[in-house]
């Protein structure tokens, strides 16, 4: 992932909670916001309630992955911040890539195509 694909700046997650519209269901919360980019940019937060640091990398890279893999399914132009459930710690990757691909199913910013 380069570094212009992420989301970084506070600012930035907090114009997204904000202005975004979210979605959620039982492992994730996404929130999208359109960034007049022609690229998407991905926010990952995963709170200290879900588990240590060893835990939480592993899923923030899980997620991370999922996206990597998938964004050519995912409109463009658009901020999307993904934040973990604690109910998401001990979930593999096949189950994280599903529920990144149903928010983006369920939040509408799914190619037509590519589903």
């Amino acid at each position: 992932m380069n570094s212009y694909d992420s989301l970084k700046k506070n600012r930035d997650f907090q114009n997204v909670y904000k202005n975004g519209k979210s979605k959620a269901n039982k492992y994730l919360v996404m929130y999208v916001l359109e960034n007049q980019l022609d690229s998407n940019r991905l926010g990952i937060s995963v709170s200290k309630k879900v588990g240590n640091s060893v835990i939480r990398h592993h899923l923030t890279r899980l997620i991370r992955e999922s996206y990597r893999l998938n964004k050519e399914m995912f409109n463009s132009g658009l901020d999307i911040v993904v934040i973990a459930r604690e109910s998401a710690k001990d979930r593999k990757y096949k189950e994280i890539e599903s529920a990144l691909l149903h928010l983006g199913k369920i939040n509408g910013i799914l190619n037509e195509k590519s589903m």
